[in-house]
């Protein structure tokens, strides 16, 4: 067997796994986090049910003001934050506080657009029915946008696969670090492109996932996906 098959087969099971490890972890705080200011920017908005404009205009400002922050800057910017919080700037776990902070807004953005295509007839039946808020927010829009906001977490999840990997470039482990490291420095195109087949593989992987999860959902409420 060649010593690049070998390098192969001593890196990349490890650094799938911290890519994994990197990828769902950062996508379960950004939704965690995301989820709830996304409906707070759908209710708060214009004619919704809890109109606040200063609410939602401040929530907005900084939802864009994290979505324009290019991710390279951000991992950077984010370093001091990073190591007082888990105590080092390098590797798998001090990768996850940067990649959840610059999805946090992507998810609330997404969030915010799937709350606001529900039927504003539903909207308004369960209103009549005298429904308080909270019902509304439970049981009407998030039970009505389950497909769309589970879409929105399968596009986070491809986002952030291609985000770990740039993180590769400051000691952030996972596939990125492979190809930084051994791929690009070491002038090896084996290990170069085995990376980048892993790579299209497990988004091509979560992909069909959550269109698969959508679909599901869409045929129990017989509509077509």
């Amino acid at each position: 067997m060649s010593p690049n098959i070998n390098l192969a087969l001593e890196l990349l099971p490890l650094q799938l796994w911290n890519t994994l490890y990197m990828v769902f972890t950062s996508t379960f705080f950004a939704v965690l986090i995301g989820l709830p200011i996304g409906v707070i920017l759908t209710i708060t908005d214009k004619g919704h049910i809890k109109e606040n404009p200063g609410l939602y205009k401040a929530l907005e400002f900084i939802v864009n003001v994290g979505r324009s922050f290019p991710f390279a800057i951000l991992l950077v910017a984010l370093i001091p934050f990073t190591r007082w919080l888990v105590g080092t700037s390098l590797g798998t776990s001090a990768s996850i506080v940067p990649l959840t902070i610059a999805a946090i807004p992507f998810v609330a953005r997404l969030i915010e657009m799937s709350l606001k295509e529900v039927d504003p007839h539903i909207l308004e039946a369960a209103i009549v029915m005298g429904s308080t808020p909270w019902q509304i927010i439970k049981k009407v829009l998030l039970q009505e946008a389950l497909p769309s906001i589970l879409s929105a977490v399968t596009l986070t999840l491809v986002n952030l696969i291609g985000y770990s990997a740039m993180a590769g470039l400051v000691g952030g482990g996972g596939l990125g670090q492979v190809a930084i490291q051994y791929g690009y420095h070491r002038f090896n195109t084996f290990i170069m492109g085995a990376t980048v087949i892993l790579l299209i593989l497990l988004v091509q992987g979560v992909q069909w996932v959550g269109n698969r999860a959508v679909q599901s959902i869409l045929k129990k409420r017989g509509k077509r996906p």
